[in-house]
């Protein structure tokens, strides 16, 4: 079965069709519900015809029209319904006689932006990031940048959190020269801690985990000899024979005691068992050149402070 046939619910003309009968229909409905109910019946006795509600015998509710000033509301609403749907794509069987699309006044707001913001990009595609990063107007700018589009794992004082980097110690995954900064930022980053439970054992977890941590100064109950030991059989490819990580692989240093997933005992457990993966998505596509150089500026500035 192909994609095409799985999503053939939602992209058969039936429903566009039956969207736009119901939408057009209902307004059609309300302006004959209210033209019908406008027009009051007199008996020749009191003037008004009761509705037949009575209570107590003989107290009747009367057929009293609306306001004249309210019915008008109602009419004109609904007169502004379907002048919308012909002006706006308001259903999915016409587009509206003015052509708007939401995609279109997208474009329209980006090159707008990009004729009053472009020239100031270009100025700083100028200066290297080492230099920008000591520009108070351009660190202003990166600043609002990494608050729309970094916050959201970084944290607003990027000092990251469980599974995100610290962004302000000067302990980098990848490397915190500029042009490494601004690699990570333009084509993103993938990290893999590979999953040793079940190679380790219990008993191996546990005096790994203890040997990890006493790279830092940290103890722990272990074996700290059988630790290095198995350290040395199957960590050392990525993080190292002396345990300072890789930037080339974004393997952390685990003697500086600055973690990404937590230093706690059972953080490091957790990661020798189940494993790590760490995912920093690409964004240099989306901003384009000058807000991804003037971003790593910002983020290089962070570990200057």
């Amino acid at each position: 079965m192909s994609e095409y046939d799985l999503m053939s619910d939602f992209t058969s003309p039936f429903w566009p069709w039956f969207i736009f009968i119901i939408t057009v229909g209902g307004i059609l409905w309300c302006f004959y519900l209210l033209l019908s109910q406008s027009k009051i019946d007199h008996d020749s006795t009191d003037g008004i015809q009761p509705t037949g509600h009575k209570w107590d015998e003989d107290l009747q509710e009367l057929n009293t029209p609306l306001p004249r000033w309210w019915l008008q509301l109602f009419i004109a609403t609904n007169i502004f319904g379907l002048v919308y749907l012909v002006l706006y794509p308001g259903s999915a069987v016409f587009g509206g006689v003015l052509g708007w699309t939401q995609v279109g006044a997208y474009n329209t707001e980006m090159e707008t932006a990009e004729k009053q913001y472009g020239a100031q990009y270009t100025d700083y595609l100028k200066q290297d990031i080492a230099t920008l990063a000591s520009n108070t107007e351009a660190i202003k700018t990166g600043s609002r940048l990494f608050s729309t589009y970094c916050t959201q794992c970084h944290g607003g004082d990027a000092g990251g959190g469980p599974g995100f980097p610290n962004l302000r110690d000067g302990h980098w995954l990848w490397g915190g020269e500029p042009a490494q900064i601004k690699q990570t930022i333009a084509n993103g980053r993938v990290g893999v801690m590979p999953a040793w439970g079940a190679v380790l054992g219990d008993d191996g977890v546990k005096n790994v985990t203890a040997y990890v941590m006493s790279l830092s100064g940290k103890k722990t109950a272990g074996d700290l000899q059988a630790g290095e030991e198995k350290f040395q059989q199957l960590c050392v490819a990525c993080h190292g024979a002396q345990a300072t990580g890789n930037i080339a692989l974004g393997a952390p240093d685990l003697t500086d005691d600055s973690w990404v997933y937590g230093g706690s005992r059972r953080s490091i457990e957790k990661s020798i068992v189940e494993g790590r993966n760490g995912r920093m998505p690409a964004f240099g596509e989306f901003l384009g050149e000058g807000k991804t150089h003037l971003l790593s500026a910002y983020v290089y500035s962070l570990s200057l402070e």
